[in-house]
């Protein structure tokens, strides 16, 4: 007879990147630990062109989340470097520089006025002329306007590092015994959380309970199941997770040989005022996206209730990210185009994410940790959103990262 009742150190309520990476730092940290997920990384993490762009992500009136973003890309290097001695060697984490183009005279004036932005932070923007980009990248297109180069910003393979991640918890896990899967992972729906005093939802959790009847106890529970985070039942009274969903449209093109390396870096652009990347991949393959839109086009689904399944791709998308894109880098027409691909990221009202425990009626609820609304920033926090998250299980709050406790939108927390 199945086992109703599983017991473990922590329970990480979904398997994106986000919580794979905070399962693998807990894990480290000497505790077991189980994952659950239907899905795992089939989400946003599987449509993720992964950016790691601190500094050309910088958006006007988001200033406060820069200190954030920074810290986590500094942090890449380290996280994924483990990963890569164990022999996962394709993470896809490259160092190249990011060149920000503009096609038009408009792009050139907005460029340049963020960049100003950009500079006031004490960040690294540095103007190149056109005939210099186009000597590191020849496909570059002869009609644009400006080149800026981030040496900061880099990128990964969200799908190879959630792979990654995936491998290395099993093998942890199974050391020294019999290799089993649910070890650490649970391939069901969370449906809710479980409490101490079963009538107090502000009281401890200590627990998980499955959409098949069974349980899930645990000192620690992370709730990092994106926009299904709001539907668990059983969160703590008055806690508000203002989760939107914000669908994104991405495009996956293979380079034939006669044109490799199509690009060696990432080129992230604007095109008539409208946003749009190319993200080279080891496997002689490329990413465009840069779409973005709330109309819910997927309905209900995914991983948790309450979360926002698959899309549907918008053919207006896919013709407006090659047209676009063909601006930057006119070889792009002659690419053969492998998949297109829809996913729901969790905004939230600040377009912050909501990480940290939350108040209850005498301090802090215990055993419980949010982990939700990264909106474009789900691949770039992974490291830091682990790295609290472990912390927190330790007893340290970090004061430098208060202000994106989960429940600042609540009647409770609110500023």
């Amino acid at each position: 007879m199945e086992k109703q009742c599983i017991e473990t150190d922590v329970a990480v309520i979904g398997g994106g990147i986000v919580g794979l990476g905070i399962a693998w730092e807990v894990q480290r940290s000497g505790r077991s630990v189980t994952v659950i997920d239907p899905g795992p990384a089939t989400g946003a993490t599987f449509a993720a062109a992964g950016m790691l762009a601190p500094v050309s992500e910088l958006h006007y009136q988001e200033e406060e989340l820069l200190g954030l973003t920074l810290a986590s890309a500094a942090l890449w290097p380290d996280f994924v470097a483990p990963l890569i001695a164990a022999g996962h060697v394709d993470t896809g984490f490259r160092t190249t520089a990011t060149l920000v183009v503009g096609a038009d005279a408009g792009d050139r004036q907005a460029l340049a006025d963020l960049r100003q932005v950009q500079l006031s932070h004490g960040l690294d923007v540095e103007q190149v002329s056109i005939r210099t980009a186009r000597v590191e990248e020849p496909l570059l297109g002869p009609q644009l306007s400006c080149v800026y180069r981030i040496a900061q910003d880099h990128q990964v393979d969200p799908r190879a590092v959630a792979t990654a991640l995936r491998v290395q918890l099993n093998i942890v896990a199974g050391a020294g015994g019999r290799l089993r899967e649910e070890q650490t992972s649970i391939r069901r729906m969370a449906t809710g959380l479980l409490h101490e005093d079963p009538d107090n939802p502000s009281s401890q959790v200590n627990g998980v309970q499955l959409d098949d009847g069974r349980t899930v106890t645990a000192g620690e529970v992370v709730v990092a199941n994106g926009l299904g985070a709001s539907a668990l039942a059983g969160l703590p009274t008055g806690l508000n997770l203002p989760l939107r969903p914000v669908y994104g449209d991405i495009l996956r093109l293979r380079v034939p040989e006669h044109l490799r390396p199509l690009l060696t870096a990432t080129v992230r652009g604007l095109v008539r005022g409208v946003p749009v990347y190319i993200v080279p991949r080891n496997d002689g393959t490329v990413v465009i996206g840069a779409t973005q839109r709330e109309d819910d086009p997927g309905g209900p689904g995914g991983g948790s209730p309450g979360s926002a399944g698959p899309g549907r791709v918008s053919a207006g998308g896919v013709y407006s990210l090659l047209r676009d894109a063909q601006t930057l880098v006119p070889a792009v027409a002659e690419l053969e185009l492998l998949e297109t691909t829809a996913r729901a990221r969790p905004g939230t009202p600040d377009n912050a994410p909501l990480l940290g425990r939350v108040a209850g009626v005498d301090g802090d609820v215990a055993g419980l940790i949010i982990a939700t609304g990264f909106f474009r920033h789900g691949v770039l926090l992974t490291p830091i959103a682990a790295q609290i998250c472990r912390q927190l299980m330790d007893g340290i709050t970090a004061q430098d990262w208060t202000g994106f406790r989960p429940g600042r939108f609540s009647d409770k927390e609110k500023k």
